[in-house]
């Protein structure tokens, strides 16, 4: 039974350290929170739709 712990240790060894995938993490959540952000009040850049609502 020992070695199939031993076993089960060594499958869930990450290749760098724990921190690095934090970085990468982080990273990963500040591009999509640019993205995202890049994308705000897109629906007022359209003039032909806000400029005539008045007749509906």
């Amino acid at each position: 039974m020992k070695h199939v712990i031993t076993l089960a240790e060594g499958a869930s060894s990450l290749p760098f350290p724990t921190v690095v995938t934090g970085i990468i993490a982080m990273g990963i959540f500040i591009l999509l929170g640019f993205i995202t952000w890049s994308y705000r009040d897109v629906a007022n850049r359209h003039d032909h739709k806000t400029n005539n609502n008045s007749h509906h």
